[in-house]
């Protein structure tokens, strides 16, 4: 399928979206959809305490028959969508799409899952819903990259919208018109700016969560008849125009081997819980550390790196040497280099108020800079280089050639399984419970998904 004018980009998309049928699902699909609700259930469980979920709580209302996973009660699609977006993304531990970069799971599975609880939906369309609405937004983020980041704007938070837009939409049956609708509307909805970049604030958070219940909303009212765009990607005051206006879209891109080839099935999960593009930096950090290389001996760590991930991972690069809120650590490759060489991981323990003013990792992340590789390959492969130089002018190099948790390095599913129930324990759950839920999660797409999320409540 090839993209052009005469055709509506949106309605191309919305014929292969209301074509797709469960049962056609390649295996390898099927899968990725499970390992995302895995990964999506123990990061939502993760934060369930943390301050930000309780503001996020605080807005919102209890009075609904959906599952805000790890609170009791009830709330409606869109409250529940929120919560649940807000949480599996919070930590920015959540999976990623390279080429994008975009973070499909945390968007698209709150969003799904929430629609199928407020219309009594079956597992097939969960599953159709998850499928449809992570193909769409890997697509999506093909069109125009690193234009997005550009312009300032969160591509999961834009591109988001429609994804879940489309993902509800594909989970309730709506037929092209209305799936063109859907996403049209959506197009009004999308937002989600970069500033928290400024001061480490949580606004990014919230980015998945946001997304999620626009798209339950744009896709229930074009099932009611309201209508959108069907030029909302490619007309004159489209959606490419608005967010990413520094660029020519590449439609083909998007449309390449549509209905043939699954690009949800190279979705990554992180094993690292920060930013995307540092974590091959964090691997040739622990490398480094692994060496026995005394880090007193250290003069300075320089690293290659893709002209586009300078502005949000390195500058302003004191700022990022010293994070001013654990937050902010996240989007700092020099601190997250630092806390992986001396912890040997990148987890929840190493974002904490103690570990940004520890002064052996505040030293350590003032030695590192970088320079920009013309020939790095971002954002269609995440890569990762350093040399550092020692006290006696000898130098060490060492580098990652992919993302770990990837297409071509991709995460077992022991480690997904142990990545979960970590996750779980640190948000209070017991390993029965933890457990217990895989069991519950593995049947979802099977029988009543609705059954299966209640018993995540609490």
């Amino acid at each position: 399928m090839k993209a052009s004018l005469a055709t509506p980009l949106a309605v191309q998309l919305a014929a292969w979206s209301a074509a797709v049928r469960t049962e056609d699902l390649p295996p390898s699909t099927v899968e990725t959809a499970r390992r995302l609700v895995v990964d999506v259930v123990g990061l939502c469980v993760a934060a369930r305490h943390a301050d930000y979920m309780a503001a996020v709580l605080a807005a919102t209302d209890r009075n609904g028959s959906c599952t805000a996973i790890g609170h009791q009660g009830g709330f409606s699609a869109f409250d529940a969508a929120l919560i649940n977006g807000t949480a599996a993304h919070g930590e920015d531990f959540d999976d990623t799409f390279e080429g994008g970069p975009v973070h499909s799971g945390a968007v698209v599975v709150p969003a799904v899952l929430a629609v199928c609880e407020r219309e009594g939906l079956d597992g097939k369309a969960l599953l159709r819903g998850i499928a449809v609405g992570c193909e769409l937004m890997c697509r999506l983020s093909l069109a125009t990259p690193r234009a997005i980041h550009k312009a300032g704007f969160h591509p999961t938070a834009v591109i988001g919208a429609l994804a879940a837009a489309g993902g509800a939409a594909a989970a309730l049956g709506l037929d092209a018109k209305a799936t063109t609708s859907a996403l049209g509307i959506a197009g009004s909805m999308a937002s989600g700016i970069i500033e928290y970049l400024a001061e480490g604030t949580s606004t990014k958070r919230m980015h998945a969560g946001w997304a999620a219940q626009s798209g339950i909303r744009a896709a229930l009212m074009a099932r009611a008849g309201f209508d959108g765009p069907r030029t909302v990607l490619d007309g004159v005051h489209g959606f490419y125009k608005a967010f990413a206006p520094s660029l020519t879209p590449d439609y083909g891109a998007v449309m390449d081997g549509l209905g043939e080839r699954w690009l949800t099935d190279t979705i990554a999960f992180k094993p690292y819980a920060c930013g995307t593009m540092t974590q091959p930096y964090i691997d040739c950090a622990i490398r480094l550390a692994k060496a026995g290389v005394d880090p007193n001996r250290i003069s300075s760590i320089v690293c290659d790196v893709g002209e586009g991930t300078v502005h949000r991972l390195w500058e302003d690069l004191a700022v990022k040497r010293h994070p001013p809120t654990p937050y902010a650590a996240k989007f700092s490759t020099p601190f997250c280099m630092a806390v992986g060489f001396f912890d040997r991981r990148a987890g929840f323990g190493q974002f904490t108020e103690a570990r940004i003013h520890d002064q052996a990792v505040v030293s350590l992340a003032g030695k590192i800079s970088y320079r920009i590789d013309p020939a790095n390959p971002y954002p269609k492969n995440f890569t990762g280089q350093l040399t550092a130089t020692l006290d006696d002018g000898s130098a060490l190099s060492f580098e990652q050639p992919y993302m770990r948790g990837g297409a071509r390095e991709p995460m077992a599913n022991a480690e997904l399984e142990r990545k979960f129930a970590d996750n779980v324990v640190y948000g209070g759950w017991s390993s029965e419970a933890a457990a217990d839920a895989l069991t519950r999660i593995a049947g979802a797409f099977d029988g009543d998904p609705a059954k299966a999320v209640t018993h995540l409540r609490g």
